[in-house]
C-alpha cells in the first residue's frame, strides 16, 4: 500500500471507530487504535470533523469524541439549500394549483420532520434566509385546477398495471364522454396531461387534460405500455404538447442574436450550424402553431427557412395578432384623414 493510500486507510478506519463507539474515544485511544502518534490522531479527527458531525463529550477530566448517528445519516441528511429548493417548487406548484402540489408539500413536510432538534438548529438560519429570498417563477399561462385525487387514481392505475377510465370533455364539446385508456405516462406543467392509448384501437397515444376529467378510476382491465415505450422520445416529436405530423424545421438566427441562441434550447434533438448569415437551427417536430408563437418572443431575430407550412402558420398568427392593434390603427387613420 502506498503512503497516500495508507493515510486514506487510516482516515476511513478512524471514521468507523468514531461511529461505532457509543461512549466516544479519547485522542490516546484513537492513536492506539491506528498505531500513530497522538498529534496525528488529532489532525485526522479535525479533518473528519469537517465532513461529519463529531461530538465532544467531557467529564471534566477526559474528552471523548464520537460521530453522532449512523454513517448513513451523514450522507442522507438534507442541506438547507436542498430543502429550500424543494420548498420553492412546492410553493410554485401550489400557486399554479397543480395536482402534484399536495405531493410536493407532503414530501417537504416529511423532509423537515425527519430532522432532529440539533439538525433543525443547524439548518434553520440558512433555510430561513433562502426561503425568504428564493422563488420558482410562475409564468403567465393557464389557470386551471385539476383534482389531486384524479392524479392519485391515475398513478395508482400505473403502479397496478391497469387501464384508466374517466369521463372526458374535449375542447369545444358541451358534454363529457366515457373513455378507457392504457396509461402511457403523465406530463406535468402548467397543465397536467395523461398520455393514453385506446386499448381497442390501432392508434398512437394522445394527451388528455386532467382538469377536463371526471369520475377517474382504475379499470378492471389490465393495461401496460410496451417495454420499448419511451415517453421522452414521444414528447420530442412535438414542440409543445399537441400532436400532429412532424416537419423538418429549419430556423436561421440573425447574427445579432447568435450568442443568445447558442445558449437556447429550441428542441431536445436540435442541430446547430454557424454560417456567415447567422446560426442555423434544425430539428424535427410537430406543433407548428406552438413553434410560431414561440418565435414571437425573438422579436424578428429568427427567420423561418422551412417548412412552408410553418411560414403559413406564422402568417396566420401575425394576422391574428394584428387584431389587437386594429382599434389603434383605425384611430390613427381617422386622425390622418382629418
Amino acid at each position: 500500500m502506498t503512503q497516500r493510500m495508507a493515510k486514506l486507510d487510516r482516515t476511513l478506519k478512524l471514521v468507523h471507530m468514531l461511529c461505532d463507539s457509543g461512549e466516544g474515544l479519547t485522542l490516546d485511544e484513537m492513536a492506539a487504535g491506528l498505531g500513530v502518534t497522538r498529534r496525528t490522531a488529532e489532525r485526522l479527527r479535525d479533518v473528519i470533523a469537517l465532513h461529519f458531525d463529531v461530538v465532544e463529550d467531557s467529564d471534566g477530566r477526559t474528552k471523548r469524541f464520537r460521530i453522532r448517528d449512523a454513517l448513513r445519516r451523514v450522507y442522507t441528511r438534507p442541506t438547507a439549500a436542498e430543502i429550500a429548493a424543494l420548498q420553492a417548487e412546492a410553493d410554485a406548484r401550489n400557486r399554479e394549483m397543480a395536482p402534484q402540489a399536495a405531493l410536493l408539500s407532503s414530501l417537504l413536510d416529511k423532509t423537515k420532520a425527519a430532522l432532529d432538534d440539533r439538525e433543525k438548529r443547524r439548518v434553520d438560519p440558512d433555510l430561513e434566509a433562502l426561503v425568504r429570498l428564493q422563488r420558482s417563477r410562475v409564468p403567465a399561462g393557464p389557470a386551471v385546477v385539476a383534482d389531486p385525487e384524479n392524479l392519485a387514481a391515475i398513478q395508482g392505475a400505473i403502479m397496478a398495471g391497469q387501464c384508466v377510465e374517466f369521463d372526458y370533455r374535449a375542447d369545444g364539446a358541451d358534454i363529457s364522454r366515457w373513455r378507457r385508456v392504457i396509461p402511457f405516462g403523465l406530463v406535468h406543467g402548467p397543465i397536467t396531461y395523461l398520455v393514453g392509448k385506446m386499448p381497442d384501437r390501432d392508434a398512437d397515444p394522445v394527451p388528455f387534460r386532467l382538469d377536463r376529467m371526471k369520475n377517474v378510476r382504475a379499470a378492471n382491465t389490465s393495461g401496460l405500455p410496451p417495454d420499448d415505450w419511451d415517453l421522452d422520445q414521444w414528447l420530442s416529436q412535438s414542440f409543445g404538447i399537441w400532436r400532429e405530423e412532424d416537419h423538418a424545421v429549419v430556423l436561421r438566427v440573425l447574427p445579432s442574436s447568435v450568442e443568445r441562441a447558442r445558449q437556447w434550447r429550441f428542441h431536445p434533438a436540435q442541430e446547430l450550424e454557424e454560417t456567415a448569415e447567422g446560426l442555423t437551427v434544425r430539428f424535427r417536430a410537430g406543433g407548428l402553431r406552438e413553434i410560431a408563437e414561440h418565435l414571437f418572443t425573438w422579436g424578428g431575430e429568427v427567420v423561418i427557412e422551412g417548412p412552408d407550412a410553418l411560414q403559413a402558420v406564422m402568417r396566420e398568427r401575425l394576422e391574428a395578432a394584428s387584431a389587437c392593434l386594429r382599434p389603434l390603427l383605425t384611430q390613427h387613420d381617422v386622425r390622418a384623414g382629418t
